[in-house]
């Protein structure tokens, strides 16, 4: 029998010592890892990533492809921190791009922001709401089918304008960010609501003063919008119009007749004098007044010209040249404008 102190009891606490000395070990592996895993890191060559977290998935999908994508070195250290910060319910689905070396909190930080990739899509002024729906649909925004029903939904506009029966003239024209998978009904609400935005109160009270309430308005924009190219020229055009309605004469806007045609596909490329006797409410050749609605959505310089028209006696206009146009105060003075651009047309063909 071994004596009290020696080193033979020493024996009994072998097991226990292994045991602690591998718990040291082990507990110093996992703080190493630990620790590595939360460096900042990127593992891809390329200067940036760019991947897409799909709604629905669940969040170990998410890990893995961060880690299959090199933006994370553990897909598991990456799900531990996700669940030690409960933010694994919390994650945007969505483009995401990465760019430089983060550290795995930086990463969830990002998505769970939603922090994602947006497209710049430019919307001119000037079109007609089909044309707004094809150029954003051609971008991979929706098919056609959504957005015909998207652009027919007046109900986001009622409010405004409780004669609209759909959305011509309230898309309005701007550059877009848009994300990954946004849908035409998102886009167009976006739209709509960028154009209530530009309805700011003093733009209502000239409105009033012109009495003309808000369709009214954004037709005679559209109007403006159409007929004119330079900006100097916007208010003289809306005045025109605003003298020619006063005076109970026909407006005799081209454009309203080529977004007659177009509403029943009946454009030819061009108007032809038989065009012009066309039977739509629209046509401002046979037709008093306003046409029905908007015929386009004006940009804020055509609608900033119809709330302050150039205040002149002016009652005609022709095109003079590119982008110009020669007003006229009686009708003698505006055949005389129109032989003169004819004839100027006539020498031109001559000498090509």
């Amino acid at each position: 029998m071994s004596k009290p102190g020696s080193g033979g009891d020493l024996t009994r606490f072998g097991p226990v010592l292994v045991l602690a000395a591998a718990f040291i070990v082990c507990f110093a592996a996992v703080g190493s890892m630990a620790w590595k895993a939360s460096l900042p890191y990127k593992g891809y060559a390329e200067p940036s990533v760019t991947l897409v977290i799909e709604a629905g998935k669940p969040a170990r999908a998410a890990a893995l492809q961060l880690q299959q994508a090199r933006v994370v070195r553990s897909a598991l250290a990456f799900r531990i921190l996700m669940r030690l910060r409960r933010a694994e319910e919390k994650v945007h689905a969505g483009e995401y791009e990465f760019t430089g070396a983060m550290r795995p909190d930086e990463v969830l930080d990002k998505l769970v922001r939603g922090d994602v990739v947006l497209h710049k899509i430019t919307v001119p002024e000037g079109l007609r709401m089909d044309e707004t729906a094809d150029l954003i649909s051609a971008a991979g925004y929706g098919n056609r089918a959504s957005w015909i029903e998207a652009i027919h939904e007046a109900k986001l506009i009622s409010d405004l304008d409780p004669d609209a029966t759909d959305l011509e003239g309230y898309l309005f024209p701007e550059t877009y960010l848009l994300p990954r998978g946004a849908t035409p009904d998102s886009i167009v609400a976006e739209m709509v609501q960028r154009f209530r935005r530009e309805m700011t109160p003093l733009r209502r009270s000239r409105m009033q003063e012109l009495g003309l309430n808000i369709r009214q308005a954004v037709t005679l924009a559209s109007l403006v919008e159409e007929e004119a190219k330079e900006d100097e020229e916007r208010p003289r055009i809306a005045g025109v119009f605003l003298n020619r309605l006063s005076s109970s004469m026909l407006l005799q806007c081209d454009p309203t007749v080529v977004y007659a045609l177009v509403r029943d596909n009946q454009y030819r490329g061009r108007i032809y004098r038989t065009d012009l006797d066309y039977a739509s409410p629209y046509n401002t050749y046979i037709h008093p007044g306003l046409p029905p609605g908007p015929i386009s959505s004006p940009g804020l310089r055509s609608l900033d010209a119809a709330l302050n028209p150039a205040r002149t006696g002016e009652l005609y206009f022709v095109v003079s040249g590119p982008g110009r146009h020669r007003f006229s105060t009686t009708l003698e003075q505006h055949e005389l404008a129109v032989r003169r651009y004819r004839q100027g047309l006539d020498l031109a063909n001559r000498h090509r």
